[in-house]
């Protein structure tokens, strides 16, 4: 196979899912039903929250779920897997139910984001994939969204496929900043492919082109006079660019109308130099030009040049964002939580650890957001066991599970469900929104944390409590393990 032809994602799995799988038909175990969670245990950054993303492409990947002929073959060369395995895969499809948190959500630690029930053997196949695409998505979305909300208002764009890991880092990854927030990317194809809207004007060759810097800006006003952003720092941003980029826009789009234009900075001191270019322009009465900025930026950078004084209206992000340099991975996993027995009873399943942070949580769960009924703000989430419920007119006790003493009682309290159903019987069941509402649905769910969770230092810790019926069937596992 070529890297160039069509590749079959079902494929994209780690071998041993497919040395279990054939294993579990082996025990004649390929159709006990199970429960598997993703969930993740630290926030990237050491953040307040993260952001959920990957659910769509999740989605795309479920429903084309096959093995071809040449997979087949394949997998029958390696010489480990019976005959009896692979005419099953020959007819394989997914069958089961997955629900999932909905893109945009503020996702916390070791709380449940995906729940899979199905055949043993499915469920095992689809875990790399599905943490690939949670994974990934959901860390470029987080840092997306922190960059955002440290530009305090101003336009922020994505610029970052050419240090991108990679093609789908490049397209999955402006996807999943403008879930968190971006206004736009500079990647084509994640425009024609997402709708995310994709912009650019110049880079410093064009001016490089021409005999003359303002011969450059000159001819791109008259090619591009609705979309005049100019480079300005290739030689001389103060002595040079800015001067320039005016009289361009003296001589080309003065005359016509125009009042719609922009300069672009991506290097030196760009506190100062901002500053300044924003009184050359205003001076000359382009008040309404504005200035963009890129060049390595991040959250604690578009922090700094505001305090500074920076006279920026669009940062262009880049590398930072889309590699989320900082912690460039999102730690989710793919646990066991459950099986079914012959009769259909759920067993709880758990994973211990020395490493307390490593102790899963058992059983098949559900997922609860509080809110205050007041003031709207999200207070904790609320995990309990599937065949709970909760009544939001009753008085609601909450507990930390590691330190049981500390304990809050919520009275006027609103409860929605987390988790949505997304397949059933290996149907999709799920209403796919489009990303322009994904992404206002990410900005509404993040207004209702309190600024304290949002913090970039030393966040407010936003409390995950059990049920006291799941804490307690924890704890008597625990107790059986010893």
């Amino acid at each position: 196979m070529q890297s160039k032809d069509k590749l079959n994602l079902t494929m994209l799995c780690d071998f041993y899912e497919l040395t279990m799988g054939n294993g579990y038909f082996q025990a004649g175990l390929q159709d006990r039903i199970t429960y598997f969670d993703v969930f993740f245990r630290t926030v990237p950054d050491k953040g307040g929250f993260a952001v959920c993303a990957g659910l769509d492409q999740l989605i795309d990947y479920i429903l084309d779920l096959h093995f071809d002929e040449e997979d087949i073959e394949f997998l029958r060369s390696k010489g480990l897997f019976s005959e009896e395995f692979l005419r099953y895969l020959k007819d394989f499809r997914f069958t089961g139910d997955i629900w999932a948190i909905p893109e945009g959500t503020p996702i916390f630690p070791r709380e449940p984001v995906v729940t899979v029930r199905a055949p043993a053997i499915q469920a095992q196949l689809i875990e790399t994939f599905t943490l690939l695409t949670i994974n990934h998505q959901s860390l470029i979305a987080t840092k997306a969204n922190r960059i955002v909300r440290a530009a305090q208002g101003r336009t922020v764009l994505e610029f970052g496929s050419r240090r991108a890991q990679g093609t789908d880092g490049a397209i999955a990854g402006a996807r999943a900043a403008f879930i968190g927030g971006c206004k736009g990317t500079a990647c084509t194809i994640s425009d024609q492919l997402f709708g995310v809207p994709a912009g650019g004007t110049m880079a410093h060759s064009w001016v490089q082109m021409f005999p003359s810097e303002y011969e450059a800006f000159k001819t791109y006003c008259e090619i591009y006079p609705t979309n005049a952003t100019l480079l300005v720092d290739t030689y001389n941003v103060l002595k040079s660019g800015v001067p320039n980029a005016i009289r361009a826009f003296n001589e080309v789009l003065r005359p016509r109308g125009i009042t719609k234009c922009g300069i672009r900075l991506d290097s030196g001191d760009i506190a100062y130099l901002t500053r300044e270019a924003r009184r050359m322009l205003d001076e000359a009465g382009w008040t309404g030009c504005a200035i963009s900025a890129s060049n390595s930026l991040d959250e604690y950078i578009i922090q700094d040049l505001l305090r500074q004084g920076a006279q920026i209206d669009l940062f262009g992000v880049g590398e930072r964002m889309i590699t989320a340099r900082s912690e460039p991975v999102f730690g989710g996993v793919y646990k066991l939580a459950a099986v079914e027995d012959e009769k259909g009873t759920v067993v709880p399943k758990i994973k211990v650890s020395e490493n307390v942070d490593k102790i899963t949580l058992p059983h098949f769960k559900k997922v609860y957001r509080i809110f205050d009924r007041v003031t709207g703000k999200a207070e904790a989430d609320y995990i309990a066991v599937y065949d709970e419920t909760v009544d939001d007119k009753q008085p609601l006790e909450l507990f930390d599970p590691r330190a049981t003493w500390k304990r809050k009682t919520y009275t006027d309290f609103v409860v929605r469900p987390l988790q949505v159903p997304v397949f059933q019987g290996g149907k999709l069941v799920y209403e796919r929104p489009s990303l322009q509402a994904i992404q206002a649905y990410c900005r509404e769910q993040a207004d209702a944390l309190w600024d304290e969770v949002k913090r970039f230092e030393n966040p407010h810790t936003y409390y995950v409590d059990l049920s006291q019926k799941l804490w307690d069937i924890k704890q008597a596992l625990l107790r059986q393990s010893r």
